[in-house]
């Protein structure tokens, strides 16, 4: 590795207030939203041209120095965690729409736009774009696609990779690449989904053809108050069985709802033990069938109290209280740890049974909140950072949650990604034939590894073969398998 060859070359072609060296230029970018890990770069690149981000790509590639591509840094599973005595290339400053076509109902964007501005640009054509992480405020489309973001609605809609027809990347040798086009119907492999969710171990996406979808004609907004987390859960699974496929549904559990009420005052039941917002939406008579339909399936679910979004100030009071949630949750604790382990709608409300139960053995407080559509949980862990001792056993639980969602049939995550947080599970979840495809796969890209080094992957030892005998939380009889 030449490192001073690098930092020497990129002095004379960048200004020196866009190359960050000095140490507290680069503490803020030590560690994205997962905060337990840190990692001091040698330098972050403040690129401002599409033409920048492949000269510094390059120029790593030939002195073999590591790179981290980072937009808003809100990972929250340490996928943007700087490579020690590597650079940093920041993409926020390439954040321009460079074409929006309403005919075809696509937008051209750079990596750096912020994912809501899209909708907002599209807004005055009567489109928008789908995937809507509860960090849209602030999150990046190229963080989108590194991590195939999801959001609130992605039952219905799906992930980031169903809406990304299209991509122009940098690959870790700096050769730059055209991936898919801007049809949605695509001719041979598909290596623009082969690039999305790759976790940057691929490259660098510089430009993103994004599919637009018409806004909903009309929406139907309820929010049910359930007296368990496994009533909530329960309910999901019915309206699932029901055959409605909703545009979104979300639960919170009691510490969610008691974090959004002093952050934003939704108007949250306070003595609810979870909530389930469920959203129909489309075209205005099929919707308001539906409505009749879901109402009797969540009474049916035994709930405390069901309310109807009256208009569209009170639906967005509804959502403002659960996309804000996570930021919330600070109010209640100084540090929590958030997982995004999914499992079977059907075994949801086991899942979040189990959850409290391990809550329970640990100590440590839980609040969750998932979008249930797809399973995918999302227990924010509570602790004090400054307590000895505290932060190892909120890993702990982490881990169990994540092993008990693999146990159950589910995945090690929805939409957060590995990163640096889920390495070690890696192997709980694949065979270690399949982890050494997908490192082989990384290494004919990126034979160096430059590519965000150190991500995904297990370190240490070969993993084991996935044993496909019992799960050791079904030995110790906190979770069964169906």
């Amino acid at each position: 590795m030449n490192l001073d060859g690098l930092l020497s070359e990129l002095e004379r072609r960048v200004p020196a207030q866009r190359l960050l060296r000095q140490p507290a230029q680069l503490a803020p970018y030590e560690s994205d939203a997962l905060t337990a890990f840190r990692s001091r770069p040698a330098a972050v690149l403040l690129a401002e041209t599409q033409e920048e981000v492949v000269q510094a790509v390059r120029l790593c590639h030939r002195h073999s120095v590591p790179f981290v591509a980072r937009g808003s840094g809100t990972s929250l599973s340490g996928g943007s965690l700087p490579v020690e005595d590597g650079l940093v290339i920041a993409l926020n400053r390439l954040n321009r729409i460079l074409r929006l076509d309403p005919a075809q109902r696509i937008a051209v964007v750079e990596p750096g736009v912020i994912n809501l501005d899209v909708s907002r640009a599209a807004a005055p054509h009567g489109l928008y774009y789908a995937p809507d992480p509860s960090s849209q405020l602030i999150c990046t489309i190229g963080g989108n696609v590194a991590f195939n973001s999801g959001g609130a609605h992605c039952l219905k809609y799906g992930m980031t990779v169903n809406h990304v027809l299209g991509l122009k990347a940098v690959l870790p040798d700096g050769e730059v690449v055209q991936l898919g086009g801007e049809s949605l119907e695509q001719v041979g492999p598909d290596l623009t989904g082969f690039f999305v969710g790759s976790e940057g171990l691929f490259g660098i996406a510089l430009e993103i053809t994004l599919r637009l979808l018409p806004k909903p004609e009309c929406y139907r907004t309820v929010l049910a108050a359930y007296d368990s987390l496994q009533a909530a859960g329960d309910a999901v699974a019915s309206v699932v069985a029901s055959g409605l496929l909703p545009g979104a549904m979300e639960i919170m559990d009691a510490l969610a709802i008691e974090a959004a009420e002093a952050a934003v005052q939704a108007g949250y039941p306070r003595d609810a033990a979870a909530l389930l917002i469920v959203e129909l939406e489309g075209e205005r008579v099929q919707v308001e069938a539906e409505f009749v339909h879901l109402l009797q399936v969540i009474e049916g679910s035994n709930p405390k109290t069901v309310t109807v979004a009256q208009d569209d100030a009170d639906r967005a009071r509804i959502w403002k209280g659960r996309k804000s949630a996570f930021s919330a949750v600070g109010r209640l604790s100084p540090d929590y740890l958030v997982q995004d382990g999914v499992v079977p709608r059907s075994r949801l409300g086991e899942a979040l049974a189990t959850i409290e139960r391990l809550s329970q053995k640990h100590g440590l407080r839980v609040a969750n909140v998932f979008h249930a559509g797809d399973g995918n949980l999302h227990p924010l862990i509570l602790f004090n950072g400054r307590t000895p001792g505290e932060l190892e056993r909120a890993e702990a639980l982490a881990g169990e949650i994540i092993q008990m969602c693999i146990a159950l049939g589910g995945s090690i995550t929805g939409e957060h990604g590995v990163g640096m947080e889920k390495r070690q599970h890696m192997a709980s979840m694949f065979a270690e034939t399949d982890l050494q495809v997908m490192a082989e796969l990384r290494r004919a890209l990126d034979p160096a590894e430059l590519a965000n080094r150190g991500k995904m992957f297990p370190q240490g030892e070969a993993p084991a073969l996935h044993s496909r005998g019992p799960h050791p939380l079904e030995q110790q009889g906190v979770i069964s398998r169906m």
